[in-house]
């Protein structure tokens, strides 16, 4: 079964750049898409960025475009989500989540095997 388990989470200042990296185990990633979702809190948990299984596709929320990247390194396992030019707005826990090979549909609900998710704070 696939276990997926995110880090790279921290405090960062408005402006400052970190990145997340989602790591799997107990199966290989290559057949899986993966989603990034955040969820602040009194929120409704929303999709960030996707990237399909092969890479050749990925799905970005308006929110961030322009200020995040999504890559994959199938031979790692492991997805990371690189973030430029944080807001306050982007404090949240993040979460990674499989989907079948495509994002379509990016939707929290699609996604089956979820990460316990890593707390981002951006203050300053």
């Amino acid at each position: 079964q696939l276990k997926l388990v995110e880090s790279g989470g921290g405090l960062v200042q408005p402006g400052g750049s970190l990145r997340l990296s989602c790591e799997a185990s107990g199966a290989t990633l290559k057949e899986h898409a993966i989603g990034w979702f955040r969820q602040a809190p009194g929120k409704e948990r929303e999709g960030v960025k996707c990237i399909s299984s092969s890479g050749g596709e990925t799905m970005t929320a308006d929110a961030v475009e322009g200020r995040f990247t999504i890559s994959r390194d199938n031979d790692k396992n492991t997805v990371y989500l690189q973030m430029y030019d944080r807001n306050l707005e982007d404090s949240a826990v993040y979460y990674c989540a499989s989907h079948p090979f495509f994002c379509s549909p990016f939707q929290a609900i699609s996604f089956g095997f979820w990460g316990r998710g890593t707390q981002v704070t951006v203050s300053s």
